[in-house]
């Protein structure tokens, strides 16, 4: 394989990590496809273990790489250093179990040929049936003080022959893979099956690049990078082999992503939808406003292009209240004056019939019939609307998951708006453009993506981003409440209460749980009503209620009769209400930033400043200074970017929904400069055989279609 070469490159020769001798096997070599079930050391039981984790293959094992890998040095006890990570042999002199309030903790102290330390674990009593005055061990961890001693919290151990030789200190620090686990498949069960089946395992490694394309991009050879992965010498080996596994890793997602955007850019013709100076007009007339310079500059992309006869595939995201919807209302008078319907499918009942009001608003007096289209419509009223739809009587259209119901049939479908479509399946998101021969696609977000999510996620869309909010947008401020805190923290809800304005108090349950110690809305619902709130109107919503309670709910709300709303995530988007200032968040460590960024943004949506209160039971830590980050900053991009960081991108965005596998080895946020030479080559290699179909790529396309199987069956989904 030998896309456009980029200069002469030189890989140094590397020697295969030490094989380490295992166990002689007798059975013929397995295949990569086998069941993992019937390799040495597995059976049904761990069969089943390993499946909970991935692994169900040969080929799953083989890949399951290491999460860390963890140096360690070999010492003695009188070279300990406080802050190390050390391993050191020695015997047990004395062993000792003690109970309190706080749980068992089992001491002992290890002797070696230079002195002594201590071991301490916690709420670990079985530790004390496993070693016994006298016996030889091997320990691992960091070392700490205890008193006038070296100490070991919790570390690792590992009983011996009472012949082990002592610790040799000349040794080289060794390198000890650290394994993703689970309570039924410890990391040491996993290094022993991968460790005593590895060397049957590489020879069955298959290279998908030639070896010129490795030297030109720095790559060592697969089965290298895969055997220093499991059982490395050093951290020089491990980086590189790291880097190769991440290349490959990125390198496929961009060409599942590029191969469905080549397919859909060849497919069927798209509907032709011209704007003109005359319809440019009509459309400026019903927003009485002007637009500002993200949205100028969105529209001008979207109606480039909507002219085009290749179907628009186009994602549009911005910060919470950046104008998104009248971005996509825009689009869709375009495509109703070029005589084509028009169709925006939001997530949840709440958000269409916000995206609804706001548009009877703009075309209060407009010829352009418009409907709303959600579950638990009276029979009669679906039945008119289904036949008005299908008989291109209606121009517009807004709905939830009622739009892709096999009884809704559009006369002639120009343009589909998604909007936040992270949280349709990719079947649905298939199923809505299916509604039209060939569609435009148009895409809408409040999450703020990083540019790395967004070219893997969303590689096979083209990106426009609103960077600017519309004018008289107020600040908001956002302050976190310990414990301590929270008193001062509803007295200042109260205060705003007194001046006429309103406030959200947001719940993670609707009904309290066993399982979950967590207050929820409906409970606190209650308290707040008759004694935090008292002498203020308190309405409760959440998903369970019928939809005429939440309506009127809403309706009262929005009208100012509901002074505080007490809700679950359910008003985390599609919720405008510009008097509403304080948004109050109960147990914010247990959501994402992204999203509690997404429900700050449910106030300063008016002229008055708006206030963000971030209850926590958490008063430091990593969790203080996680929400912190909202403290310190407004802007969605940053906050996605450490939102990113700290819960990888299957949390953030549900990519699951994509048909994207999950990424092992790549990290999208300190492989960003990888991931654009991915782009780089996977546009070179599909630019030269859209289809993969040379000889050269069958092993590339053969290795793809086995693992984006699912990405490319659904092409079309976006």
């Amino acid at each position: 394989m030998n896309p456009a070469p980029r200069g002469p490159a030189v890989i140094p020769r590397v020697p295969m990590p030490m094989v380490r001798p295992s166990h002689p096997a007798t059975a013929p070599p397995p295949s990569l496809n086998d069941p993992v079930q019937f390799l040495p050391g597995v059976g049904p039981r761990r069969a089943e273990a390993l499946a909970k984790v991935g692994v169900r293959t040969v080929g799953d094992l083989l890949e399951y790489f290491p999460a860390r890998h963890e140096r360690q040095e070999f010492r003695t006890i009188e070279h300990l250093e406080e802050g190390m990570t050390a391993t050191i042999v020695g015997r047990i002199g004395a062993v000792a179990q003690k109970y309190s309030r706080r749980g068992p903790t089992v001491r002992a102290t290890l002797i070696d040929n230079t002195g002594r330390c201590s071991l301490s674990w916690f709420n670990a009593p079985w530790i004390a049936d496993r070693i016994e005055r006298g016996s030889i061990v091997e320990v691992t961890g960091r070392v700490g003080v205890y008193g006038p001693l070296a100490e070991f919290t919790n570390p690792k151990i590992a009983v011996l022959d009472k012949n082990a030789p002592p610790v040799d200190e000349s040794r080289p620090a060794r390198l000890e893979p650290v394994y993703p686990a689970t309570a039924d498949l410890p990391v040491r069960a996993i290094r022993k099956l991968i460790l005593d089946n590895l060397d049957r395992l590489l020879p069955l490694v298959q290279e998908p690049f030639t070896e010129s394309y490795r030297r030109e991009r720095d790559l060592p050879a697969r089965s290298w990078s895969i055997a220093a992965m499991h059982r490395p010498t050093n951290e020089v080996d491990v980086t590189k082999a790291r880097r190769r596994l991440a290349y490959e890793e990125l390198l496929l997602m961009q060409l599942a992503v590029t191969l469905a955007r080549h397919q859909r850019r060849s497919g069927p013709a798209a509907p032709v939808l011209k704007s003109s100076p005359q319809i440019d007009e009509r459309i400026r007339r019903r927003f009485p406003f002007r637009l500002t310079k993200g949205q100028e500059r969105a529209i001008s992309e979207i109606v480039r292009d909507l002219a085009a006869d290749r179907p628009m595939l186009r994602l549009v995201q911005g910060d919470v209240g950046c104008g998104k919807t009248v971005v996509a209302l825009y689009a869709g008078l375009v495509s109703v004056a070029n005589k084509h319907q028009f169709a925006i499918m939001a997530p949840t009942e709440l958000l269409a019939q916000q995206h609804y009001r706001s548009i009877c608003r703009y075309l209060e007096g407009s010829r352009v019939r418009h409907s709303l289209l959600i579950g638990g419509l009276p029979a009669a009223r679906r039945r008119q609307m289904l036949k008005e739809i299908e008989h291109g009587e209606m121009d517009l259209v807004v709905g939830t998951h009622a739009l892709i119901q096999e009884d809704v049939r559009f006369a002639k479908l120009g343009l589909v708006v998604v909007d936040e479509q992270h949280r349709f399946g990719v079947r649905q998101r298939a199923t809505i453009k299916s509604k039209g021969p060939a569609p435009h696609y148009l895409v809408m977000t409040a999450t703020p993506i990083p540019r790395t999510l967004a070219m893997t996620v969303f590689g096979d869309l083209d990106v426009t981003t609103i960077e600017d909010l519309p004018p008289g947008r107020s600040p908001i401020t956002t302050r976190v409440a310990t414990p301590l805190e929270q008193s001062k923290a509803w007295d200042f809800v109260r205060t705003r209460l007194g001046a006429g304005e309103q406030a959200y108090v947001v719940y993670p349950l609707i009904d309290e749980s066993d399982k979950v110690e967590a207050r929820a809305a409906t409970t606190e619902y209650k308290r707040l009503s008759q004694q935090v709130f008292a002498g203020h109107r308190v309405g409760l919503l959440h998903g369970r209620l019928p939809q005429e309670v939440r309506e009127a709910v809403m309706a009262d709300f929005i009208a100012g009769r509901i002074a505080v709303l007490v809700a679950t995530t359910v008003v985390e988007v599609g919720v405008d209400v510009a008097n509403a200032t304080c948004m109050v968040i109960e147990h914010a460590e247990r959501y994402g930033l992204s999203q509690l960024h997404q429900l700050r943004g449910r106030v300063g949506r008016g002229a008055a400043r708006g206030y963000c209160l971030l209850m926590t039971g958490s008063v430091g830590g990593a969790e203080g200074e996680r929400l912190g980050v909202l403290a310190r900053t407004t802007d969605g991009f940053k906050i996605a970017e450490e939102d990113l960081r700290l819960r990888g991108p299957g949390e953030m965005l549900g990519t699951r929904q994509h048909g994207l596998p999950e990424l092992r080895v790549a990290d999208l946020i300190r492989d960003g400069e990888l991931l654009r030479m991915a782009q780089r080559d996977a546009g070179r290699i599909i630019a030269d055989d859209p289809s993969l179909t040379q000889a050269r790529y069958a092993n590339l396309r053969h290795w793809m279609e086995s693992k984006y199987r699912d990405a490319l069956t659904l092409a079309g989904a976006g």
